[in-house]
């Protein structure tokens, strides 16, 4: 993707030893036809206003018409305008805020951002988070103490010349580091269309791809014309920047994982998995409730939001397993073998959630799991029991004992009404990548859980089909980017 940063007039381009990024000067961005023409361009626009009507405002209007990925969007620029919008949005940090301004003095007090950063290091944390919210290259925060509580009053983008002289050296720095990242000096073939951000974890103790899968996601994608990076939590900023967003993350809704697919969803990106895959694949009542709708077979399920066990056993017996609506890979998932193993785990599941999930036990040796892509099967794999334990994951085991065996089969040879009843399941939440767990009982298919975010580890889901499983994934990506283009350019 072609760079530029766009400024007003030459001699507002203050930075040196800023390389592979062309300067633009914004009468000739919005006027010339070389620029409403080029594809795949990222403008950094560092004009001096943004107000309504001035060329900064312009050149973010057109770079968005013109499909060009732009920082600052005119969605931040009007955010910044309201104050209503600014109250709602810096509500979120209204912890860190009073932590970081706490040792202040004054009882106003402003802070200056620079690409994310402020020279105090006691408040980089809240220029950071800040920046998250209000993506400008440079910022102006003003705070006011109120009844012993700081609040947020304005943030505003700042010019280049209304930049402090004695701010201009960290500034200098912070710009250099700003766009020498890896993303901009890449060595990347000149036929990358796309650019791809896969979100992973390093720390994650059972993530959903293990380091070799994400080695060949890369390796596919770039063979197919992308650009990828492998970005973490702190990349949150930048997401924007890219066309494409694979999560290879445990997904959560009250997790930064939501928030990035929603931020990538709403600026026009291709997300997988899409905020309300993940939010509905996050919660176990509202599987409970779609699939029980659709008549697709589950164990015995009861929804209980009191301690009333007694009913409980009536309906569904003993063992029975418990689960908090938010529950996911065996995390949250109990097992109750006795009436009083049932009343202490029903009342502290109830201390968290309002409501619980309560199934039937249904004893297999195995899981099925079927993954499902664009509404097609793409694996299937027997996901065996941990040793001595009732689930595939044991997570109160040490590490090399938390997880069972397993036999990856070819979909053609898995059973199909496991297959069939894997798809249809999968089409009650969208047409992303799924992983549907299944215990066959007697011949008959039950859904367990539909995941959002299945497990792709290299020697495992792709035993069968080796790379045409991260093809087939990376193709999906390519198909709705190339979709997406086509409409565009229509």
């Amino acid at each position: 993707m072609r760079r530029i940063i766009v400024v007003n007039q030459e001699k507002d381009w203050i930075f040196k030893h800023i390389k592979d990024v062309e300067v633009v000067i914004a009468k000739d961005y919005l006027l010339n036809q070389v620029w409403a023409d080029a594809k795949n361009v990222q403008v950094f626009n560092l004009s001096k206003s943004y107000s309504y009507q001035t060329k900064g405002y312009y050149v973010s209007l057109l770079a968005e018409a013109r499909n060009h990925k732009v920082i600052p969007s005119v969605t931040t620029i009007q955010d910044m305008k309201s104050k209503s919008v600014v109250k709602v949005l810096s509500n979120d940090l209204n912890e860190l805020i009073q932590k970081s301004l706490k040792n202040i003095k004054a009882d106003e007090f402003v802070l200056s951002i620079y690409f994310g950063n402020n020279l105090a290091a006691q408040h980089q944390k809240l220029a950071r988070e800040l920046y998250n919210l209000f993506r400008a290259p440079f910022l102006r925060a003003r705070f006011k103490r109120i009844a012993d509580k700081w609040i947020l009053q304005t943030i505003v983008p700042i010019a280049s010349d209304d930049i402090p002289d004695n701010h201009i050296d960290f500034l200098q720095e912070k710009a250099v580091e700003y766009f020498k990242r890896d993303r901009y000096f890449y060595n990347k073939k000149d036929t990358s269309v796309y650019d791809l951000a896969i979100l992973q974890d390093p720390t994650e103790k059972a993530p959903p791809s293990n380091k070799k899968a994400l080695d060949k996601f890369i390796s596919v994608a770039e063979n197919m014309d992308f650009y990828v990076d492998l970005i973490t939590k702190d990349d949150y900023a930048r997401v924007g920047e890219y066309d494409a967003l694979f999560i290879r993350e445990t997904t959560s809704v009250n997790h930064y994982t939501y928030r990035f697919a929603r931020r990538a969803d709403a600026e026009g990106m291709v997300v997988m998995d899409d905020p309300i895959s993940i939010m509905r694949c996050a919660n176990k009542v509202y599987l409970n409730e779609a699939l029980t709708i659709a008549k697709v077979p589950i164990p015995k399920t009861v929804i209980l939001q009191n301690d009333k066990t007694d009913e409980l056993i009536k309906q569904i017996g003993l063992p029975c397993v418990l689960k908090v609506p938010d529950s996911s890979f065996s995390l949250g998932v109990k097992k109750a073998e006795t009436e009083s193993d049932l009343k202490n785990i029903v009342t502290k599941m109830l201390d968290e959630s309002d409501l619980i999930i309560a199934q039937k036990y249904m004893y297999s040796p195995f899981d099925w799991r079927v993954g499902v892509i664009d509404g097609q099967p793409l694996y299937v794999c027997k996901y065996f029991m941990a040793r001595g334990h009732w689930q595939i994951y044991d997570w109160s085991a040490k590490k090399n004992q938390e997880a069972g065996e397993f036999e990856t089969l070819a979909v053609e040879n898995a059973p199909k009404h496991i297959v069939e009843t894997a798809v249809r399941a999968t089409k009650l939440i969208g047409n992303g990548l799924y992983g549907v767990d299944i215990k066959e009982i007697d011949g008959k298919a039950y859904v367990i859980e539909i995941n959002d975010n299945p497990n792709i580890d290299a020697g495992v889901e792709d035993k069968v089909i080796g790379d045409a499983i991260y093809e087939t994934i990376i193709g999906s990506f390519k198909k709705r980017l190339d979709h997406r283009m086509h409409l565009k350019n229509k």
